[in-house]
């Protein structure tokens, strides 16, 4: 993976790449967490109307906290999708009041389920599936799980994908028997060849459920090292670390732009591939990727109520 796929702000606009860049960030959604939610004065000055807002449950984040957050930007108008995270939920009892306190205090009716970022289960979860199983997401409009188009270390350890590939099997038979909507939200990626193979893979394997592809928003390098080596992004990382050793590219601002762009050009010439939507992580802040969106035909933002 190369960070070559990123464009700095100076750089001119892939040629042509307008029209199928606006037309792929349609319906784009967005991550927050409530630290960094609380810094937006209001969610509507920023997101295109309906936005997905997907809340990220980061382990010792308490639960009224999460809450709060997903209350509070559903007032707003913008559905949201909290996170479910298996290895820090305890039991059913716990996810039970979980669900039930997003659905009582914040309408929510869609929802991430992942494995979570943790090595050892805090309870009696360890996966997605289980949380699937419980029943306990019926009802819901949409469910979401996770994709990783570099594979994951901590369900493959040998760095194959079959473990990965199971799962998402699993999943897909599950797609079958629920009424809710299901789709992969992937981790962010920042070269494009890799993860268009990766899709076009998924349909060989006969797996349709459609890709929300994970795509980090505008940030300094040094702020992408340090969030790719929390998320294991491996292949990334070691591109990273080499450009890091250029202290001028360090302090320099980078956009996702030939990345999209190449994406978005191969979806206006294949209708047909997986790749759904983009889910954008705000790594260098949510107002300037919103702000990159917006400039790069993602829509503008709802007038807020008081404006």
């Amino acid at each position: 993976m190369a960070l070559l796929n990123f464009r700095r702000k100076d750089s001119p606009a892939p040629s042509g790449a307008n029209a199928a860049v606006e037309a792929f960030l349609e319906g784009y959604s967005i991550e927050v967490m409530p630290r960094t939610a609380d810094k937006v004065e209001d969610f509507r000055d920023l997101l295109p109307r309906g936005t997905r807002v997907y809340i990220a449950h980061i382990d010792g984040t308490p639960i009224e906290d999460m809450v709060a957050t997903a209350r509070r930007i559903a007032a707003e108008g913008f559905p949201v999708m909290p996170h479910f995270p298996a290895r820090i939920i305890r039991d059913r009892a716990t996810l039970a009041d979980w669900i039930a306190r997003y659905r009582g205090e914040a309408d929510v009716k869609q929802a991430l389920l992942l494995g979570g970022g943790i090595a050892k289960p805090q309870g009696e979860f360890h996966c997605s599936m289980q949380l699937l199983e419980t029943g306990l997401f019926d009802g819901f409009e949409r469910l979401h799980v996770a994709g990783h188009p570099e594979g994951n270390r901590d369900i493959d350890p040998d760095g194959s994908d079959r473990n990965v590939m199971e799962a998402l099997r699993w999943k897909q038979e599950f797609s079958k028997r629920t009424d809710a909507k299901m789709a992969m939200a992937t981790q962010f990626c920042f070269e494009a060849r890799p993860v268009i193979d990766w899709v076009n893979r998924l349909r060989a394997e006969g797996i349709d459920l459609p890709v929300h592809i994970g795509v980090a928003g505008p940030a300094k390098l040094q702020t992408l090292i340090k969030f790719a080596i929390a998320c294991g992004v491996g292949p990334s990382l070691r591109v990273l670390q080499k450009r890091a050793m250029d202290v001028t590219k360090l302090l320099m601002p980078y956009e996702p732009t030939e990345f999209v762009a190449e994406l978005a050009a191969h979806k206006a010439a294949n209708p047909d591939f997986g790749i759904e939507a983009v889910h954008f992580f705000p790594l260098g802040g949510i107002k300037t990727n919103a702000t990159w969106a917006m400039e790069h035909g993602g829509g503008a933002a709802a007038p807020a109520a008081n404006s």
